[in-house]
C-alpha cells in the first residue's frame, strides 16, 4: 500500500476526522454499545473522551455543533495558574492549574502550549512591590517556574524599556513573570483527535435530542445528525454531560434534577495589530473588578476580558459597544498612544460556565469545578478552568465508573502526549531542511510546527502534486491553502465557519473577519467535502451574514439589542434544534 493509499483508506489513520470516518462513526454509534457516551465537544468533553479511551473504555463523544464551538474557542488563550485566584485564597486551584501548565509545556503538548511573559506595572510605593512579590513567589514555588523563568523586578526605567508603549506616569516600576498560552480551539481539536487515535468515536454535528432509559437509569441517548436530519439511538452504560453553559438545559432534557446550577459569565476580547502597542512583553493590569490582560498573539495583541452575567443566546454571545469601550478605556489608561475602534481587527465573546453561588458578581464566583452523579447512569461536570480540563475529565470518568460493569483503570492522561507532540523537538531542529524540501521559508515551517507539531508532514503531503496548495490564502497570508484542505480532510471541519473561526483564527485576526477570503476557502474545503457550487455559495452567504451580524451587534449599547442583532444570522447547521426545556 502506498503512502497516498494509506492516507485515503478509512481506518488507516484512527486520528483522522474526515468525511469517510464521519460516515463510519455514524454506523458505530447505532450498532455498538459503549461504556461511556460523552456529550459536548469542548475541552472538558474531549478530555473526558481521551481519559476514558486511554483507560480502555469504549467511548463515544457527540457534539451538536463543532469542536470547541462554544467556550473553548473564545478564552483568553492562556494556560495559567490564575495569579488573581491567590488573592481569593483558592490555593488548591492555583497549584492544580500550575501542575497542568507544566505538563502541557513539557510533556503533553509542547507544540501547542508556549511560555509567554507578562509585566505587572507597580503603581503604589512601599507596600505593592513586596505584596506582589510574595504572591509571585508563592506562584513560582507552587510549580510556576520549573519550565519558565521566575519573577524579575524592574525599575520604572527598566519596565519602560521592556514596554515602551506605557505612559511614564502609569507606573513606578514593574515585575515580569511568565505563564503559558495556546490556541484554545486548536488544542481542543487536537485532544479530540488524540481520543480518536485511542479508539473513541468522535462525531460533531450530532445533537442529543433525548435520553434513553431502562427502568430508573439512563441507558444512552438518541442523537440527530444536524446535517441531514437522521436519528439513531446510542446505547451506553453511562452518559457524561460535559456541555458547559448548556449543562442546565441538558439536565432538563434528561428529566433529572441537577445537583448544581451553572451561570454564564460573558468575557469579551478585542484583537489589535502588534505594532499598535510597542512592547516585548504582555501586560496584566488591575481593574476595579478583576484583571485585564494584554496578550501577545503572533502578529497581534489580544486584550481582555470583561466579566458580566449573560442570560441570552448561549451559542452566540454578543459583544456590545459598551464591552469594547470598557476594554479600550482600561488599556488606554496606561498607554502613551491610545487605541481607537479603528485599530480593532477582531472581537470575540465567550461564556464561562461558573458554578452559581450566593454572590451575583460573576467575577467572584468560584472557578472550581463540580462533578455529580445526578441519576443512575448520568454524570454532570461543570465549572473549572480551561487549564485544568484534564483533571476535570479524570474526575468525570471516576464518577461514571460506578455505573460501569467492570473495574475501571486509573487515569493515565498525564502520561499521554497529544498527537503531534512526539518528534516535535527533532523537527524544530530540522525546520530548515523541511522548508527547503517543500520550497517554503523556514519561518513558515516553524509556524506550521507550532500548529501541527510532528503532523506537519501529513499536512504538507496533501500538496504532493498540488504546489498551488503551498501558496498562502489570499487576504489571509498567515495561513497556507493546504491548511484549509487539511481542516476538512483530517480535522473534522464541516462548514466554512469551522475553518475560518476555529481551525484557523482568520475570523479574529484580519479586519475583514474572513469575508474577503471566504470564497477561496469554500472552494478548497468543498473539494474535500464534495460541495456543489450551490452549496459552496450558500456557505459563503451564511458566513458573510454571520460576520455582518457580529459587526452590527458590536455597535449596540446593551446585551439585549446586541443579542437581537447577532441572532439575525442564520445557523450554519440548518437542522439543529433547540433543546427541549
Amino acid at each position: 500500500m502506498t503512502a497516498q493509499q494509506q492516507r485515503d483508506t478509512p481506518g488507516a489513520n484512527p486520528a483522522r476526522l474526515g468525511p469517510q470516518q464521519r460516515d463510519a462513526s455514524w454506523e458505530r454509534l447505532g450498532e455498538q454499545t459503549f461504556d461511556l457516551v460523552v456529550i459536548g465537544g469542548g475541552v472538558v468533553g474531549v478530555g473526558t473522551a481521551l481519559d476514558a479511551a486511554t483507560r480502555g473504555l469504549r467511548v463515544a463523544l457527540v457534539e451538536a455543533r463543532d469542536l470547541a464551538s462554544g467556550t473553548s474557542s473564545r478564552s483568553s488563550k492562556l494556560f495559567h495558574g490564575g495569579l488573581r485566584y491567590l488573592e481569593q485564597l483558592e490555593f488548591g486551584l492555583v497549584r492544580e492549574a500550575l501542575r497542568e501548565r507544566e505538563l502541557m509545556l513539557t510533556r503533553l503538548a509542547p507544540h501547542l502550549v508556549k511560555p509567554v511573559s507578562f509585566l505587572y506595572p507597580l503603581t503604589h510605593r512601599v507596600w505593592e512591590r513586596p505584596y506582589t512579590a510574595a504572591g509571585l513567589l508563592m506562584y513560582d514555588t507552587m510549580g510556576g517556574a520549573r519550565s519558565v523563568p521566575g519573577q524579575k523586578h524592574l525599575t520604572r526605567a527598566g519596565a519602560l524599556r521592556m514596554v515602551p508603549a506605557l505612559k511614564r506616569d502609569a507606573l513606578i516600576g514593574g515585575i515580569r513573570y511568565f505563564d503559558a498560552q495556546a490556541d484554545d480551539a486548536r488544542h481542543t481539536m487536537t485532544v479530540a483527535r488524540t481520543a480518536a487515535q485511542y479508539g473513541a468515536v468522535v462525531r460533531t454535528s450530532t445533537q442529543v435530542v433525548e435520553f434513553l432509559r431502562e427502568a430508573d437509569r439512563v441507558s444512552g441517548v438518541r442523537v440527530r445528525d444536524v446535517e441531514d436530519g437522521r436519528e439513531t439511538d446510542v446505547r451506553a452504560s453511562a452518559v457524561v454531560n460535559c456541555t458547559g453553559v448548556w449543562t442546565d438545559e441538558l439536565q432538563r432534557l434528561s428529566g433529572s434534577r441537577g445537583r448544581f446550577r451553572v451561570t454564564a459569565s460573558k468575557g469579551v476580547h478585542i484583537v489589535v495589530p502588534r505594532d499598535r502597542i510597542v512592547s516585548e512583553s504582555g501586560l496584566i493590569l488591575r481593574t476595579e473588578k478583576s484583571v485585564l490582560f494584554v496578550i501577545p498573539w503572533r502578529n497581534h495583541w489580544i486584550i481582555g476580558t470583561t466579566d458580566t452575567e449573560w442570560n441570552l443566546d448561549l451559542a452566540h454571545p454578543a459583544a456590545t459597544k459598551h464591552d469594547i469601550d470598557y476594554l479600550l478605556e482600561h488599556v488606554n489608561s496606561v498607554l502613551a498612544t491610545p487605541l481607537t475602534h479603528d485599530d480593532i481587527e477582531g472581537v470575540y465573546a465567550g461564556l464561562r460556565p461558573l458554578l452559581a453561588g450566593e454572590s451575583e458578581e460573576t467575577s467572584k464566583l468560584s472557578r472550581e469545578h463540580a462533578v455529580a452523579r445526578v441519576a443512575p447512569g448520568l454524570v454532570a461536570i461543570a465549572g473549572g478552568k480551561y487549564t485544568t480540563y484534564r483533571v476535570m475529565a479524570a474526575d468525570a470518568v471516576d464518577a461514571a465508573s460506578v455505573d460501569l460493569p467492570s473495574r475501571v483503570q486509573s487515569s493515565i492522561t498525564d502520561k499521554v502526549p497529544l498527537i503531534g507532540a512526539d518528534g516535535y523537538y527533532a523537527l524544530v531542529n530540522q525546520a530548515d531542511q523541511l522548508a527547503a524540501a517543500h520550497g517554503l521559508h523556514p519561518y513558515r515551517v516553524r509556524h506550521l510546527l507550532d500548529r501541527y507539531g510532528s503532523l506537519v508532514g501529513e499536512v504538507l503531503s496533501l500538496a504532493d502534486g498540488r504546489p498551488d496548495l503551498l501558496r498562502p490564502i489570499e487576504k489571509a497570508p498567515d495561513y497556507l491553502r493546504v491548511e484549509a484542505v487539511y481542516a476538512a480532510s483530517h480535522e473534522g471541519a464541516l462548514h466554512l465557519e469551522d475553518v475560518l473561526a476555529r481551525r484557523t483564527r482568520i475570523s479574529i485576526e484580519y479586519p475583514h473577519r474572513g469575508v474577503d477570503c471566504a470564497e477561496q476557502v469554500a472552494e478548497l474545503v468543498g473539494e474535500v467535502l464534495g460541495w456543489s457550487p450551490e452549496t459552496a455559495a450558500k456557505e459563503v452567504e451564511v458566513y458573510r451574514a454571520r460576520g455582518e451580524a457580529e459587526r452590527e451587534s458590536q455597535t449596540e449599547p446593551d446585551d439585549e439589542t446586541a443579542d437581537a442583532r447577532r441572532s439575525e444570522a442564520p445557523e450554519a447547521r440548518a437542522k439543529l434544534i433547540e433543546p427541549v426545556s
